[in-house]
């Protein structure tokens, strides 16, 4: 079947691309191999987005979802592999079949970031995780740590205090690079050791993490007993898969300025995989407009 506007990707700037689209008289299919949302999803609570300082993540993911459908949006949960073609006839491959559409929106988020060290794979689940929304409550009374020194990471040490009976805060720096309003908040909170200039250096048990090796700013090394490690230090772009499509930063993140335009004619990008300095709800949305309304009038 043939679309107008085929966005690949659910997170907020996705579903407002295929609201707009929809409402541009497009026919859109938007494209989720995950869960609707993206990483919003997973957000305990929502306090800087307009007219809605105070909502769960989840409860914006579903009532995002749930307005892109009414607007006529077609919604399929599959994993887009590759895309061909050109302006007015690409053909985009799924795990789920091959679909043909005039244009494309890109908006496929970013992926958690790794630390990359030995045994980090393994004990994904058995004590590491990267979403202290999603586990949080596996650890209640329990010694954690967060790994980071951005808003997410501070924000994950504040949310599992309200679970954990101790939560170590692991950064790389002397300084953290959240906002200050942040900070104050993890300095007010009792329960947050900041541990600080520290790297680990290896993950310890057998089965499942019991602790983790620090190498500290002054070269000693320090043991810390833990029952769970969260890993908050970035994400990175999903569009690897489109690098032969579409032209990509260093970084890995789609080339477009604020018209969302991608150096291929006829595809777009939006939300957090595009070169920008400011990753936010409010942006990916802004981009989803602007995208949408791009893909439209070139359609």
């Amino acid at each position: 079947m043939k679309y107008d506007i085929i966005v690949v990707g659910g997170g907020p700037a996705g579903l407002t691309a295929g609201i707009y689209g929809a409402r541009a008289g497009k026919s859109v299919l938007i494209f989720e191999r995950e869960s609707i949302g993206g990483q919003i999803s997973r957000a305990a609570l929502v306090e800087n987005y307009p007219a809605l300082p105070h909502v769960s993540g989840i409860d914006y993911s579903a009532a995002l979802f749930e307005q892109a459908e009414g607007c006529g949006c077609e919604i399929a949960f599959e994993d887009v592999l590759r895309i061909s073609g050109e302006s007015g006839h690409f053909t985009v491959e799924s795990d789920g079949g091959s679909y043909s559409a005039a244009s494309v929106i890109l908006a496929v988020g970013a992926a958690s970031r790794r630390l990359g060290i030995e045994r980090e794979d393994e004990l994904v689940g058995r004590g590491i995780s990267y979403c202290a929304v999603c586990d949080g409550a596996f650890f209640k009374g329990k010694t954690v740590a967060v790994v980071g020194g951005g808003n997410s990471a501070l924000e994950d040490a504040l949310y599992l205090a309200g679970f954990a009976e101790k939560v170590y805060l692991i950064h790389r720096r002397d300084t953290f690079r959240a906002e200050q309003a942040m900070i104050d908040k993890v300095k007010a909170e009792g329960k947050i050791e900041t541990v600080t200039p520290a790297v680990i250096s290896s993950l310890n048990g057998e089965s499942r993490l019991e602790s983790v090796t620090l190498k500290m700013g002054d070269g000693n090394s320090k043991e810390l007993r833990l029952d769970g490690l969260f890993i908050a230090i970035g994400h990175a772009p999903a569009a690897g898969a489109f690098a032969s499509l579409v032209a990509l930063d260093e970084g890995g993140y789609v080339i477009a300025g604020e018209d969302c335009r991608t150096s291929c004619p006829g595809i777009y990008t939006a939300g957090d995989c595009r070169t920008k300095t400011v990753r936010q709800l409010t942006t990916a949305c802004g981009d989803g407009a602007v995208a949408a309304l791009a893909s439209a009038e070139h359609i």
